[in-house]
């Protein structure tokens, strides 16, 4: 099996430095071999991608969205982990929420971005249970926000 460092470095993705909360909260829980991720927002570095689906953004856009948030989560994971992925048996389940107009329906497609960009990275591994919810606002006016659930190896 491929280690997960190198097939990011093949995908052209660095992880950014885990962002912190930006309320009280725990950017992260383990409880037995089960992390909990609490939810990332579409921002990495200087990248920000805010706004509506269905208004200011568009699907693709969208997507991109997604798989920042998926950036961030595997950076929380990579520290619950003590910096070591390859303790990481899988994803168990992402909850993606979009913000998102009224009469915008195609959520799934947005936080798809998260779940390609996971399951292309990690094979089997990241295959997960999902659900795209659409929200009528995000923190900042961010335009996708995803939670994770995670099971890892123990130390």
């Amino acid at each position: 099996m491929q280690s997960i460092e190198r097939r990011l470095t093949e995908l052209g993705v660095t992880l950014p430095e885990a962002p912190p909360p930006v309320a009280t909260y725990v950017p992260y829980v383990i409880s037995s071999d089960m992390v909990y991720v609490s939810g990332q927002l579409s921002a990495c570095g200087e990248e920000r991608i805010a706004g509506r689906l269905g208004e200011s953004v568009d699907v693709e856009t969208g997507r991109l969205a997604a798989r920042l948030c998926a950036i961030n989560l595997l950076a929380h994971l990579k520290n619950a982990c003590d910096g070591d992925l390859e303790r990481l048996v899988r994803i168990v389940k992402l909850t993606g929420f979009v913000n998102s107009i009224p009469d915008f329906g195609d959520q799934p497609a947005v936080v798809s971005g998260a779940s390609d960009f996971l399951v292309e990275l990690l094979g089997s591994r990241g295959q997960h249970a999902r659900s795209a919810v659409g929200v009528a606002a995000l923190p900042f006016g961010i335009a996708v926000e995803i939670e994770g659930i995670f099971q890892i190896l123990p130390p």
